[in-house]
C-alpha cells in the first residue's frame, strides 16, 4: 500500500513537472514567434530604406572616366551604401525596355539619356532630412561637373511613415502578447507550487531556514526555464522549416547574430521569469500560516 502510494505521489511530481516544462514551453515558443517577427521586420524596414534609389547626372563635357573616378570616391562615404556606374547605353534601356532601338531611331541614333551615378544610403541615413544632407554634400563636393541629384520625396517618406506605422503597431500586439506570456508562467508556476506547499511549510516549521528552502526550488526554476526555453525554440525552428518548405511564396532566414541573439533572450526570459514566479510564490507560502495552507 505505501508503495503504490509513493509510485502514485512520484508519477504526479512527475507529471506536474512535464506539464509546467510544456506550458512555459508553450508561451516561450509565442515570445518567440514574436520576436522574430520584430526581428524579419527590422530586416525588412532595412532592406527598403536601403533600396531607395538616387540618381546623380553630370553636365553634357564630363567624361565616362571622370564619372567613373567620382564613383570610386563616393563608395568611400559613410553615408551611401552602394554606388554603382550607368552608361548611356544602360540609361536607355532601363527607360525604354525593350523600346531602347525606336528611341535611338527617334533622335537619329543619338543617346538622347547621358551616363550618371546611382547611389542607395544606408539605413540610418534613408530619411528625408538624411537624403537632403546628402544630395547638398555631394552637391558641394562636386559642384563643377554635377547638374543635378534627384530621388522620389515621395517614395522616402511613404517608407518611413509606412514603417514607423506599422512598427508602433507591432510591438503594440508584441506587447500585450508578451504581458500575457509574463502572466501565465506566473499562474503555472504558482500551479505548480501549490502541490509542495505542505512539503514548504514542513521543512519550515522542522527549522529550515527561507534560503535553505529556497535552493532547491530556485535550482529547480533555472533548470525548468532553461529546458523550457529550449523546447520553445525547437517548435519555433520547426514552424520557420515547415513555412520554408510547405509554402513556396514564404521565405524565413535570419543572420548567424539574430538567431544567437533570439536563442539568447529565449533562455533568459525562461530563465528569468521562472526564477522570479518561483520566488515570489515560495515567498507566500513562507509567509502563510498553517491553517492557512488548507
Amino acid at each position: 500500500m505505501a508503495d503504490s502510494i509513493e509510485k502514485y505521489t512520484k508519477r504526479g511530481i512527475r507529471s506536474s513537472y512535464l506539464s509546467t516544462i510544456i506550458g512555459i514551453s508553450l508561451v516561450l515558443f509565442l515570445t518567440g514567434v514574436v520576436l522574430s517577427g520584430s526581428m524579419a521586420l527590422q530586416s525588412i524596414q532595412k532592406q527598403a530604406k536601403e533600396s531607395i534609389q538616387c540618381d546623380v547626372f553630370f553636365n553634357a563635357d564630363v567624361k565616362d572616366a571622370d564619372i567613373k573616378q567620382i564613383e570610386s570616391q563616393l563608395k568611400y562615404w559613410p553615408e551611401l551604401k552602394r554606388v554603382w556606374f550607368v552608361s548611356a547605353e544602360r540609361a536607355v534601356e532601363e527607360f525604354t525596355g525593350d523600346g531602347s532601338e525606336d528611341i535611338k531611331v527617334l533622335f537619329e541614333e543619338e543617346n538622347p539619356l547621358p551616363p550618371s551615378l546611382c547611389f542607395s544610403p544606408k539605413e540610418k541615413h534613408a530619411t528625408k532630412t538624411g537624403l537632403i544632407t546628402i544630395k547638398k554634400k555631394v552637391l558641394n563636393s562636386y559642384k563643377d561637373v554635377i547638374d543635378e541629384v534627384s530621388y522620389d520625396a515621395s517614395s522616402v517618406e511613404r517608407v518611413n511613415l509606412g514603417f514607423k506605422q506599422f512598427v508602433i503597431l507591432f510591438l503594440s500586439v508584441a506587447l500585450l502578447l508578451i504581458i500575457i506570456a509574463v502572466a501565465m508562467i506566473n499562474n503555472t508556476i504558482r500551479l505548480a507550487l501549490y502541490s509542495k506547499r505542505f512539503t514548504i511549510k514542513t521543512m519550515q516549521l522542522v527549522g529550515a531556514t527561507s534560503a535553505y528552502i529556497r535552493r532547491p526550488f530556485i535550482l529547480q526554476a533555472i533548470f525548468q526555464g532553461f529546458i523550457s526555453a529550449l523546447i520553445g525554440l525547437a517548435f519555433l525552428l520547426t514552424v520557420f522549416y515547415g513555412l520554408n518548405n510547405i509554402l513556396e511564396t514564404i521565405e524565413i532566414s535570419y543572420t548567424i547574430e539574430s538567431f544567437v541573439l533570439l536563442v539568447g533572450i529565449l533562455l533568459l526570459i525562461g530563465v528569468i521569469m521562472t526564477v522570479i514566479s518561483t520566488w515570489f510564490a515560495l515567498n507566500k507560502y513562507l509567509r502563510m500560516k498553517l491553517d492557512d495552507l488548507y
